[in-house]
């Protein structure tokens, strides 16, 4: 093998030259690796984060700073951003071109428009006219405005719906857009403040509890004795997760789920918009049960006004703390990624990186976020804790129907005539829902289909329309409850279309981490989408999927196809 020569300083100059060369190499050293970082960039990106503190962590955080003030991530602005945090300036481009509503501008590349209009093109609002409504739209609003087809924004009774920057539009139509493109400040929703809680006996309990007056285990006896269950869509029995945590050996952490990025999904929002205060009581509760000085709360990016509204209250909450020595509250701001809403993706996002979910074990029980024993939790599952410790278990326990226990939160959108949050007893069919919570059917419409649990949870006929809806019940029939988030299809819609736009979900939030789940999202969308569908072989690459997959976004992604192939042959024969 022929080595190359490496020239060796020699005679009586050579060590005046090695001097001038290892000068050198210590110059080369101090400059940053890859691009140059511009003084005009950096002095800007430092205006931007004056007193924040340059944490890893808050990677994500300092790139909406950005994102906000310029539109858009332009490449220096990275570089400085990278400096500023001493990374790698690799490290903090992965992380942004991971999240959708960070937009990237290189040297030479155009800006995007200063305003962006999201319509959802979520199942609901496809349903509700939202495809019409994004080929029309771009035409009207001119080259000053850009359109894009978003995921689902969580606004699925307000079909369709839109974000005009950060404001939401509900019933969206072109003529509404225009008008919010007017003025687009983010309204908070009229609600129940601090005072107003307080006055109601709101944080009480927990002034019990830091008193003596109540002990952590006769909470933790509650939430297992009423039967709670994380209602993220996991069905986790709270009250065993909270011993699981206490065990661990301390400093201890809570990292709190609001992203809701499963399509059809609205309920946390809804709960957070009317009553946050019962959400921070029940949070507060459980962070002393278990021992925690720290709360991370995630809140996806489409809710800017809920999380506006959060941060007020939680503001007045501080200002006016009900107990002594409150835990320390970090809210953190998600970028626009389904696969956030799975829990140790979600804690990868938090500590500022990539949301890929963590291969386990161990458990983020064990090993969460920043290394430590980590108690997380859906926004919903925090929010009853207060009422079932204040009314006993036996309140929420003896509620349910068909055989079931407890209560349960059902986002209902799609063919009804009063689409929302519906609180309803556990075990309810979808029949009884529509008819008793949902004013019926709309007028037009029969009951053709339904999705129990979302995009994720399967598709299930009229036929299966007395089934009851709770953990459990469903899997039989190939289905889940998942966050009970249920869409109603009637017989002007088809099931085939239904699958196609779930698939082409799961392909997009896909984060590419495992082969089954990014190649076999694709595959799968490509298969269905062809006039006659290849149903051994869409069998086969489910299968992979499901049992290869590294978490429940390709485990679950062949739900709707698989339930098409068996309670729907009539669409694909």
């Amino acid at each position: 093998m022929n080595h190359p020569t490496i020239p060796i300083a020699v005679a009586s100059g050579g060590a005046e030259d090695s001097a001038k060369a290892g000068a050198s190499r210590e110059r080369k050293r101090q400059a940053p690796r890859g691009r140059r970082v511009e003084p005009a960039a950096l002095a800007e990106v430092q205006a931007l984060l004056a007193d924040a503190p340059r944490r890893r962590d808050l990677l994500i955080e300092h790139l909406h700073l950005i994102q906000d003030r310029y539109g858009c991530l332009a490449t220096t602005h990275l570089a400085a951003l990278a400096q500023e945090l001493r990374m790698a300036q690799a490290e903090v481009y992965e992380v942004a071109s991971f999240y959708h509503h960070f937009d990237i501008v290189r040297e030479g590349e155009t800006a995007p428009a200063a305003l962006t209009v999201r319509v959802c093109a979520g199942l609901s609002c496809e349903m509700a006219g939202a495809t019409a409504l994004l080929d029309k739209l771009p035409a009207l609003l001119g080259t000053e405005v850009r359109v894009l087809a978003a995921p689902c924004i969580g606004r699925c009774e307000q079909a369709p719906a839109a974000l005009v920057g950060q404001q939401g539009v509900p019933a969206a139509t072109a003529q509404s857009i225009a008008a919010a493109l007017a003025g687009t400040a983010v309204a908070i929703p009229a609600h129940i403040g601090y005072d107003e809680y307080v006055a109601g006996g709101g944080y009480a309990l927990l002034g019990d509890c830091v008193a003596g007056a109540r002990s952590g285990e006769s909470l933790i006896a509650a939430l297992e004795h009423a039967g709670l269950r994380g209602l993220g869509g996991a069905g986790f029995p709270a009250g065993r997760k909270w011993r699981i945590v206490k065990a661990e050996a301390g400093p201890r952490l809570m990292a709190v789920n609001l992203d809701e990025g499963e399509p059809g999904t609205f309920k946390d929002r809804a709960y957070l918009e009317r009553d946050p205060h019962r959400f921070l009581e029940g949070m507060l509760l459980a962070a002393w049960v278990v021992g925690i000085r720290d709360i991370y709360v995630y809140v996806r990016d489409e809710y800017h006004d809920a999380r506006a509204l959060l941060g007020t209250e939680l503001a007045r909450l501080q200002a006016a703390a009900p107990v002594p020595d409150l835990p320390t509250i970090h809210l953190r701001r998600g970028a626009g990624a389904y696969i956030c809403g799975e829990e140790s993706a979600m804690i990868e996002s938090i500590e500022g990186k990539r949301g890929m979910p963590r291969l386990r074990p161990p458990y983020v029980a064990q090993v969460g976020l920043f290394g430590r024993p980590t108690l997380e939790h859906n926004f919903e599952t925090l929010y009853w804790v207060r009422d079932i410790v204040e009314r006993g278990p036996e309140w929420f326990a003896g509620q349910g129907r068909h055989g079931r226990k407890g209560l349960r939160s059902f986002s209902v959108s799609g063919r009804v005539r009063e689409p929302g949050v519906k609180l309803a007893p556990a075990g309810i069919t979808v029949r009884e829902l529509i008819a008793e919570y949902c004013g019926g059917m709309a007028d037009g419409h029969s009951l053709y289909g339904y999705l129990p649990g979302g995009a994720s949870g399967g598709i299930l006929p009229a036929a299966l329309g007395d089934v009851p809806l709770d953990f459990d019940t469903l899997q039989p029939h190939g289905c889940f409850i998942g966050s009970a988030a249920v869409i109603v299809l009637s017989q002007h819609d088809s099931a085939v279309a239904a699958a196609r736009n779930t698939m082409r979900f799961f392909r997009d939030e896909s984060c590419g981490q495992c082969t089954p789940c990014r190649v076999g999202t694709a595959k799968a969308l490509q298969l269905i989408e062809a006039p006659r569908w290849d149903t051994a072989l869409l069998g086969e690459l489910g299968q992979v999927m499901r049992d290869a997959s590294i978490c429940g976004l390709g485990q679950a992604a062949p739900n709707p196809v698989d339930c098409v192939i068996r309670y729907f042959p009539q669409e694909i024969a």
